[in-house]
């Protein structure tokens, strides 16, 4: 895989019209776009087939957690989107996960098309080990363990994969095996600030953990030069 291909833009927007110039500017520099809620329920999902007409690839980021058959349904209708990713939070449990990672690979059976990469949300990378206990009721349990359990039980029920700080890759690699898909937030490069994110590291360390897919959003979107930055990170994750 190229370095530009582990690349995720997240369109972090909530505008059609700066989505679509973003992924016009960088579909050649990056390796998919992250259609998250802002930007799908002020756009609506006619966004992906936009965005795949200026030939990128899409991870539909809407976190479904609702009950079995609802989110089966929905892995249904964004699997005819033709989305490259989507995701699901593991906190919904064993038999939601079976029920939208089965829905998924019978649609694109029906479609003949390539199953979309179904992912799990773990624990979100904005919280912290004291709000896992505190206001998650976790307690106990390093994030790491919550990760790696939620992880396993994703694999077990037919996911392809996670998505998790890239401080947790090397115990997922461990527990689920290498070809089990990780992709990692709270991804910025040297030359960019932390935000709100509190488990974060860079892209270059992401990939020696054996990151597949990073999401990066504000380091590219907010800068002067979206291209110019594409490819500063590229070159950091080259080496």
């Amino acid at each position: 895989m190229q370095a530009k291909d582990r690349i995720i833009l997240a369109l972090d927007v909530d505008s059609e019209q700066e989505a679509l110039k973003l992924a016009e500017q960088l579909s050649a520099h990056v390796g998919a776009f992250k259609v998250g809620m802002q930007l799908f329920n002020s756009a609506g999902p006619q966004i992906v087939d936009m965005i795949h007409k200026l030939g990128g690839r899409v991870f539909v980021d809407l976190k479904f957690h609702d009950i079995p058959n609802t989110v089966a349904a929905a892995g249904r209708v964004i699997t005819r989107l033709g989305c490259h990713m989507f995701n699901v939070h593991a906190a919904g449990g064993r038999e939601m996960m079976k029920a939208v990672a089965g829905a998924s690979r019978e649609e694109a059976a029906k479609l003949g098309s390539t199953p979309p990469i179904t992912l799990a949300v773990t624990v979100l990378t904005s919280i912290s080990q004291q709000e896992l206990e505190q206001d998650m009721l976790i307690p106990g349990m390093p994030v790491e363990d919550v990760v790696v359990k939620w992880a396993q039980m994703a694999r077990d029920c037919g996911i392809s994969g996670v998505v998790c700080s890239p401080r947790e890759i090397s115990a997922i690699r461990n527990a689920c095996g290498p070809d089990f898909k990780i992709v990692t937030p709270g991804i910025r490069p040297l030359w960019a600030a932390a935000n709100d994110q509190k488990r974060i590291t860079t892209p270059r360390d992401a990939l020696n953990l054996g990151a597949d897919y990073m999401v990066i959003g504000r380091p590219i979107t907010h800068a002067e030069d979206p291209v110019q930055a594409a490819k500063r990170i590229i070159d950091e994750l080259e080496g």
